[in-house]
């Protein structure tokens, strides 16, 4: 982590933190026996079309604050919503100090979802394959890996954890050099590459500010052969093509559906506007993503 990291650094401080209680509560054991007896998690079902969202759970936004009031929000209500949009996998924030998220709200989405045969995926601070545990345990079908926040070693923990599970990974990037580190983590795991979706996010890490130039100045270091998800950046259905024409395959998109009070619409117009927009582009052969 370089000086971009401090936000991080903090995060993986209280996600350290918070793995200690949780251990304290229930052995890495008992974890793996209870997520033994599971059904297998859900799959991603991607679109013949050629472009999916990943909508997300989120109450704060570090940049912004508060979304909803907290007793305003029917996270049942809204996951499902989400689900009904066309959502392909619902991201819930599990991280208490700067989301508001909690594993009570990934549980609770995870079960509404499960009725409509959607995947949760955990957004959080990973740092040991115990959170993955924990995130199955709770019905996560996924979770998130920030590539630049561990050592390799640690981070391939995560991954392979994951995978071990039947899970997906959003493997999250923020430059090109973590962008080299994705395609090494990739080579050798390509018989899962359906659920290795490689994301960009463009969020600055010193304000914490949204950089939207930036998923347009990395999708071209992506892989070809992956899942290219946009994070951070896309709040409209202008926005949803703009990414899609580039190269995208899904967007992530949290604050712009936590702020209104029926998200499905919304969901659903980015959905249409995406995939027009990426069958235009096939139409005219254009090509993106760097070779594979």
């Amino acid at each position: 982590m370089s000086g971009s990291g401090d936000f991080l650094a903090q995060m993986a401080d209280g996600s350290r933190r918070r793995l200690e209680r949780a251990r304290q509560l229930r052995s890495e054991a008992d974890l793996r026996r209870f997520v033994a007896a599971m059904p297998d998690p859900l799959p991603l079902r991607f679109s013949d079309a050629g472009f999916d969202l990943i909508a997300e759970l989120k109450l704060r936004s570090p940049a912004i604050g508060k979304l909803k009031a907290v007793a305003g929000v029917d996270l049942d209500a809204r996951v499902h919503d989400y689900a009904l949009g066309g959502a392909v996998a619902v991201s819930v924030l599990t991280e208490p100090t700067r989301f508001d998220g909690s594993m009570t709200h990934l549980e609770r989405a995870a079960r509404q979802l499960l009725l409509d045969r959607v995947p949760a995926m955990r957004k959080d601070f990973l740092i040991d394959p115990y959170q993955v545990l924990e995130a199955r345990a709770a019905g996560a079908g996924g979770v998130l890996v920030i590539l630049r926040m561990l050592p390799r070693t640690e981070v391939e923990a995560l991954i392979d954890t994951a995978l071990e599970l039947g899970m997906f990974v959003l493997l999250e990037c923020f430059d090109s050099t973590d962008i080299d580190l994705l395609r090494e983590l990739l080579a050798p795991r390509t018989a899962a590459h359906d659920r290795l979706l490689c994301g960009v996010n463009c969020r600055d890490l010193t304000t914490l500010q949204i950089v939207p130039e930036r998923l347009f100045e990395l999708v071209e270091h992506l892989p070809a052969h992956c899942h290219r998800v946009a994070e951070s950046g896309v709040a409209s259905a202008e926005q949803a093509a703009r990414v899609a024409a580039a190269g995208y395959d899904l967007a992530l998109v949290g604050s712009a559906l936590m702020t209104g009070d029926s998200p499905q619409p919304l969901a659903a117009s980015m959905i249409q506007a995406g995939r027009s927009a990426h069958g235009q582009a096939h139409r005219l052969g254009r090509t993106t993503g760097a070779a594979s």
